[in-house]
């Protein structure tokens, strides 16, 4: 390791805020100070998801701001910067730049009939895809955009029903990519973000925009970017930008990367088959694997990661810490109106939120284990994995006369981690099974959801300091590395050490086993009626 020069500056832009850390890289990759800034999610009635492309910026440059005068670091010792943002967002911008429409974000589900057109096709048929498409995008990308919320069909549902803003289109950007390109100038896309628009080629030794899925999905190659590494530096911060964020322009800005791409680095799984949970808005188990790998029948692939040569084998989850937000703001609030009163008098929302979480943690410690037979699903927003459905929704199953707010609540964090179970049972099909897993997100601030987690799961369960800014930490390596400061990824490892380990205890493994049979049965039974209902 070499001598740290400087201080390095990351933004983690999520659903609903973004985050900017200062960290500085010694025997630990140290926190310096943080800054929150939230922003509105918009959603329409036909299933949207949309951000404001200016919110997501000023949130960024508000928080740099923040940290910049509150530490008084001088902004020239600010050596480099990286993002790490919300992947399968669909950001369609003009010559200069400019958001031509709200960004759709992954959550957005409104392009159902545009991948039906694509793709429910034909006389031969895989489950129910169109079997010469299917087959040659799982041998070009390893995958297939098999769900309306991929940005292929984003693209598609923008080109048929805004037309007049389609012709404006000259790049069509993730959301990194975009925030790179305002911080820069420059049109950048790294391997992760392309790899999901599933029109670019991941097999070993070519790695470049495939005209062959191109022309089978109707896409303009025009409309592409150039593909970068995450430690490359996509260009320095124009003056222009380092005006609005308080820095010195000139810092170089390097690709970065998505959420799931950086967490996993910053949640210390960088060998192979080191595999992490993620709760935070949405959810995922991912592993390192180095292989493409595929399981179209439980929606899980991998995905170009951080590390040259290597990939992610994900599984996600549509909606995991926001169901316990969800509890928070519509069944908490009338008990805690404290929360209601702190919103008003403190500025900083990071700050508000600890204390609520606290609070709800120490009434989920005051609820015996299995919530009283009270089972949870976590679909608030459809589901991804391991059942691909944009119908399904939260259930409260077995409720009676003796159920309370404190069941309800414990149910919440143990139907996170059913799910969390599910996924990784899927994913353990193809990888050997760990018996030590990373708990990573906001999730993983709470030892209660670590202590759930890990008797659900039947793993030890390991966190890490500051375990919510995982992806921070992660785009702090990505400098680190494309700074010199570190050679190589595999350098890192000991630099994010685990702070604490949870046990499973085994005297509740047996009732969690049977409401997990229960919880699996709950989607199967209830998927014709969820559609009924919500596909109207």
């Amino acid at each position: 390791m070499k001598a740290n020069p400087s201080y390095i500056l990351t933004h983690d832009l999520g659903t609903t805020g973004n985050k900017s850390c200062i960290y500085r890289i010694g025997e630990r990759i140290e926190l310096i100070d943080s800054s929150l800034v939230e922003y509105p999610l918009i959603t329409t009635p036909d299933g949207g998801a949309e951000e404001r492309a200016d919110d997501w910026w000023n949130a960024v440059c508000t928080a740099t701001r923040t940290i910049m005068e509150r530490t008084g670091i001088n902004p020239g010792s600010i050596g480099g910067m990286a993002f790490c943002c919300q992947l399968q967002g669909s950001v369609m911008v003009d010559r200069d730049g400019t958001a031509l429409r709200n960004p759709m974000t992954y959550l957005d589900g409104r392009a159902t009939a545009q991948m039906e057109r694509f793709l429910y096709n034909g006389l031969l048929k895989i489950d129910k895809w169109n079997a010469f498409k299917t087959l040659r995008s799982l041998l070009i990308t390893g995958g297939l955009a098999g769900t309306a919320k991929d940005p292929l069909w984003k693209y598609h549902w923008v080109r048929e029903n805004e037309p007049d803003i389609f012709g404006k289109v000259h790049r069509w950007l993730d959301v990194k990519d975009y925030m790179v390109h305002r911080a820069t100038g420059n049109f950048a896309m790294t391997f992760d973000s392309a790899h999901l628009t599933w029109v670019y080629d991941t097999r070993p030794g070519r790695l470049q925009w495939s005209r062959a899925m191109c022309s089978m999905f109707d896409v303009d190659m025009n409309h592409l970017p150039p593909v970068i590494k995450s430690t490359d530096v996509a260009g320095n911060l124009t003056a222009r930008a380092a005006d609005e964020m308080g820095l010195a322009p000139g810092i170089p800005v390097f690709g970065g990367g998505g959420d799931t791409s950086l967490i996993s680095i910053g949640s210390g799984c960088l060998d192979l088959y080191d595999t992490h949970i993620y709760v935070g808005t949405s959810g995922w188990v991912a592993s390192n694997v180095d292989r493409r790998m595929v399981d179209v029948g439980n929606f899980i692939a991998s995905i170009l990661g951080a590390i040259p040569g290597g990939y992610l084998y994900v599984a996600e989850q549509e909606t995991s810490g926001i169901c316990l937000q969800w509890f928070r703001d519509h069944l908490a609030l009338d008990e805690i109106g404290v929360y209601l009163n702190a919103r008003e008098v403190c500025s900083d929302p990071e700050s508000v939120y600890n204390s609520l979480y606290e609070l709800l943690n120490e009434v989920v410690s005051q609820t015996e284990p299995g919530s009283g037979n009270l089972i949870f699903t976590p679909w608030l927003h459809g589901n991804r994995s391991p059942r691909e459905d944009a119908y399904a929704r939260g259930i409260f199953f077995n409720i009676g006369l003796s159920t309370g707010k404190r069941h309800l609540l414990r149910s919440v964090l143990e139907g996170g981690a059913f799910h969390a179970r599910w996924m990784l049972e899927a994913v353990e099909r193809k990888i050997p099974r760990r018996e030590s897993l990373r708990f990573v997100g906001g999730g993983a601030k709470s030892d209660e959801w670590c202590q759930i987690m890990a008797d659900i799961t039947g793993r030890s369960i390991e966190t890490i300091e500051n375990t919510q800014n995982a992806g921070t930490i992660g785009a702090a390596v990505v400098c680190a590395v494309g700074l010199g400061i570190i050679d190589s990824f595999d350098m890192a490892k000991p630099l994010i050490p685990v702070k604490g380990v949870f046990m499973p205890r085994m005297e509740y493994r047996g009732m969690y086993d049977e409401n997990f049979q229960v919880f699996k049965e709950l989607y199967q039974k209830n998927k014709k009626l969820f559609r009924r209902l919500n596909a109207r």
